[in-house]
């Protein structure tokens, strides 16, 4: 058997195990090539193995079946536990759902993790790009991202202002489009006892909840609430409260405080080392991950997995980059580090550790993808394969 399993709510890896991969589009191709040769190397030289399953997403899945998501994918998804995937283009405004979501909410992946640090040879716009070093923890299922709207002037939206009105006596433009936020206690309490125990595994020194809640106050405001009061109530023992204290936060403490969303967004570029883990909201934290990404040199470095009580989908978090395909040009490094993010959670940190040190080593000898060396004054330029034939030699 190569399969993951479950056996008294923990995983069970074996040795040798089978991992699904989307190939995704546009790049997806050159960097899922790219990140596989890594991960290879990095795990056979810890006597293990991964043998890598192709199913089907996005517009290679619409050529082949017809079908931009085919149900035996999620099926695959659900009996090997752990995949990863490139890039999926899913078309704007009209048309299909978005693919990321439906994979997410299909899978109950109610955590988007986004790790963000700094590789040191990295341009960035910060002095200090070196103090950022945080976990982002986003709600993966509610608020917009739900997709429950209304176009505007159809019948539905028509139904929905007329029982606003007549109910609430709220009055809405008729060319108005409408859209729920929907925020739950359950959804908020898993994701913040998820980042919870990330923090108490990883010595992490603060636990921030980001939020809107001076605006949306029974939406994010209670998401504020639930996250606090799960604290309290499950970690009573590891924590200590912001507002509770009277001087520097105890060595051996958590400290759980909160920010408004606008605001980090300032904290995180004038006081970085200020924060660690960040628990936060969907579109909230869908615009934290990428601005902090910018911070230390763009998505191009920036690692995702989406993850559930047990199931979990690995991700490059930038785009398809169309106008790239197939031309061994784009930076595979998002792709490497989420499969790194993937190791970590099979347990095999030893393999995981050794491609973050061979990225800082390629990185630091200017060895890099076109996207950094425009940025990186004496850089030597080399494609997809070649960064990660680069890394392997590194490892």
């Amino acid at each position: 058997m190569n399969k993951i399993t479950i056996e008294n709510n923990k995983l069970v890896i074996p040795d040798k195990v089978t991992i699904p991969f989307i190939e995704g589009d546009g790049i997806g191709g050159d960097i899922t090539k790219a990140m596989r040769l890594v991960i290879d190397a990095a795990v056979n030289k810890i006597g293990k193995e991964i043998i890598w399953l192709e199913i089907l997403a996005g517009e290679k899945a619409f050529r082949q079946t017809g079908q931009w998501l085919p149900a035996e994918t999620l099926e695959k998804i659900k009996e090997y536990v752990v995949a990863i995937k490139g890039p999926l283009t899913t078309p704007i405004g009209k048309g299909i759902r978005s693919l990321n979501v439906t994979l997410r909410q299909d899978l109950d992946l109610y955590a988007c993790v986004r790790p963000v640090v700094y590789f040191s040879g990295v341009e960035s716009p910060l002095k200090h790009p070196e103090q950022l070093d945080v976990v982002i923890f986003r709600e993966n299922t509610e608020d917009v991202y739900a997709g429950i709207e209304w176009e505007a002037s159809t019948p539905e939206a028509k139904d929905v202002r007329d029982f606003l009105k007549t109910r609430f006596n709220i009055s809405l433009h008729e060319e108005t489009g409408i859209g729920i936020k929907p925020i739950s206690r359950p959804a908020s309490e898993r994701l913040m006892r998820k980042a919870m125990h990330h923090a108490i595994e990883n010595k992490r020194k603060s636990v921030t909840i980001v939020h809107k809640g001076n605006i949306m106050k029974y939406t994010e405001g209670a998401f504020r609430t639930w996250c606090y009061e799960l604290a309290k109530r499950e970690f009573a023992d590891y924590i200590v409260l912001e507002s509770e204290l009277q001087g520097p936060a105890p060595s051996d403490k958590i400290l759980i405080n909160d920010r408004i969303a606008d605001s980090m967004f300032q904290q995180l570029l004038l006081r970085p080392a200020d924060y660690d883990v960040v628990v936060t909201t969907n579109l909230n934290g869908d615009y934290l991950s990428d601005a902090c990404a910018a911070q230390v040199g763009g998505l191009g470095l920036a690692p995702g997995g989406n993850i559930g009580d047990f199931y979990a989908v690995f991700e490059a978090t930038h785009g398809t980059a169309p106008k790239y395909t197939d031309l061994n040009k784009a930076n595979p490094s998002s792709l490497i580090l989420s499969a790194v993010m993937m190791l970590e959670y099979l347990g095999w940190q030893e393999a995981a550790k050794s491609v973050v040190t061979a990225m800082e080593k390629t990185i630091q000898s200017k060895i890099v993808t076109y996207d950094l060396a425009r940025q990186i004054e004496g850089a030597t330029e080399v494609g997809s394969l070649e960064f990660a034939k680069a890394l392997i030699n590194n490892l």
